[in-house]
Order: structure tokens, then sequence, then C-alpha cells
């Protein structure tokens, strides 16, 4: 009979052996489907590593992985993302600052970016500003026109959140929205300094375009709403509740971003702040092989630094 199966003998004699369920097995199995099913499907096992390990099991991925393929509870992914910005117009655009900083707190450098989403019957857009320090949403504001409103609306949002102090970099692509008059002119009544990516260049906006690759990615092409109002209230829940407060993210070190700003805040000097981001510069050698501008290794000045 085995023979004519294919099997080992050993093999038949090990399946007439009833063997009691691992108690350990089932309760690393029933932890994994809370932690998927909780975030509807949106965690990969990477997170879902890192949020056992919270919960002090002992596991890695190896074993990980064929229990979420048995039980089909891989994260969903859908079609891929795609970027559209006009920037074929006659306003002035700015020197691209963000790639020249080190930032080291909150409320130094803010990214904003723009997307669509199609619903039934009509599109509509969304425009999002995120702390680069933190990748927090700060501001966010969705409406059926690429009008202006759309911009200003999500950037006094993030205005009100945070109240920044003046010099706060705000770094977007050279979009009509944020290069139009009405949306620098709230940048600089607030202090703020604009930047702007390269054209046709979407990694000098990276960190905002992989929020919208979440966004759209784990809940946007996982439901189907009704309406604009219904799209309205998911995504006031998603950024507001689950991506800022509840979603661990991999670049924080597997924290969710409130909890990564205040680790930074207890971090920081008691009753001062994280200190201000500072400029690089390029600086060519001269004729003799030496830098232009750097510190005589036989002065006893310490280097200078350049504040934003």
């Amino acid at each position: 009979m085995c023979s004519l199966a294919g099997v080992s003998r050993a093999s038949y004699y090990r399946h007439l052996v009833v063997v009691a369920p691992d108690e350990e097995k089932m309760a690393l199995r029933q932890a994994i489907q809370e932690i998927a099913l909780a975030h509807h499907r949106r965690y990969g096992y990477r997170r879902i590593l890192e949020d056992l390990h919270r919960r002090g099991m002992i596991v890695n991925h190896k074993r990980l992985l064929p229990i979420m393929r048995e039980d089909n509870l891989l994260a969903i992914r859908y079609r891929k993302f795609i970027l559209t910005t006009n920037s074929q117009h006659a306003c002035p655009v700015y020197v691209n600052l963000a790639a020249r900083l080190t930032v080291t707190g909150v409320n130094q450098l803010w990214v904003a970016d723009i997307t669509y989403i199609h619903l039934h019957s009509e599109f509509v857009y969304l425009a999002v500003i995120l702390d680069r320090f933190s990748r927090k949403a700060i501001g966010w504001a969705l409406d059926r026109t690429l009008a202006a409103r759309l911009t200003v609306t999500a950037l006094r949002h993030a205005i009100a959140q945070r109240q920044p102090p003046p010099g706060v970099v705000h770094h977007s692509d050279q979009g009509v929205q944020y290069a139009c008059a009405d949306y620098v002119e709230e940048l600089k009544t607030h202090g703020m300094v604009p930047s702007m990516s390269r054209p046709a260049n979407p990694y000098d906006n990276a960190f905002c375009e992989s929020f919208m690759k979440t966004l759209k990615q784990e809940e946007i092409y996982c439901n189907q709403y009704r309406d604009f109002d219904e799209l309205a209230v998911h995504l006031e829940e998603f950024i507001a509740n689950y991506y800022n407060r509840q979603r661990l993210h991999s670049a924080l070190g597997y924290r969710t971003p409130e909890e990564f700003e205040q680790a930074a805040a207890a971090a920081a000097s008691p009753g001062g702040s994280p200190g201000a981001a500072t400029m690089k510069y390029f600086t060519p050698p001269d004729a003799e092989g030496s830098i232009q501008g750097a510190p005589d290794p036989n002065s006893s000045e310490p280097p200078k630094g350049t504040p934003l």
C-alpha cells in the first residue's frame, strides 16, 4: 500500500498516531489572526512579527509566514500607484531646501502632496501634509476640485494642529496648487519657507509619496465607498487614528508616529526644543585640493554649522 501511494512506511505509522493540538502553536495562531484582522489585513509579516514580539512571543519569520499562508492572512496588495502633477505654469518655483536639511525634531520640515481618489461616479482629490521628522500626518483636506483651496485648507489644518514657530521649511512638488500666489502668501504669513522638488523627480518628495502609496494600498483600494461623505469619514479614521496612532512604521523602528514624537520629546532637554535643522552646502575643492571654507586643523575654534 505504501509503495502504491508513494509514501514511506515511517510516514504511514506516524499518520496513525493521534497528536493533540499544541497549545503554544494554537495561541500563536490566534494572536496572528487577531493582529491581522484588527488591522484589516493591512499588515505584512514584518509588522505582525514586531507586534508579536511586543506581546512577548518568541517567534521568527520562518515560522510566521507558513501560518499566515495557511490561514490566508497575507497582506492585501492591489494595483500600481499612479502619480499626476501639473507643473506647467508661470508661477515662481523655489529651490529644493529639503535635500540640504538635517532634521532633528518636529516642525522643522513639512512635506506636502496631492493624490486623486476614484469614486463610483467622480474623481475627488486629497491633499496631505506630513512632518518629515516623525512621518506624522498633520494636515489634510478632501475636495472635488484641484483648485488652490484644497491645498490651502490642508495647510491651515496643519498650522492649527501644530502651531509651528517661524522658519518651518515647507516642501512640495512644483504643482500649480503649491506655487500659486494664494498658497505662497499663506506660507509667508506664518513665517514658513517654501521648497520644491526638481521637475519630474518624485524621489525628492519620497516621504509623502510613500504615505500616499500606503494610503492607497491599505485603505482606498480595500474599500468601495458609496459617496464623498463616506470616503471623508474613512479617511479621517485611517489618517488620524490608525496611521498616526496605531500603525507601526518600519522607518521609525516599528513605532507609531505618535510614539516616535513622544519619545523624541522625552529625550529632548527639559524645557527646551530639539534644536534647529541644519543646512549642508557642497563646497568644491580649490586648486591645491583643499576644501574651501573647511575648518583650519591648527585652529582652536570648533567648526561652525549653518542653522536654518
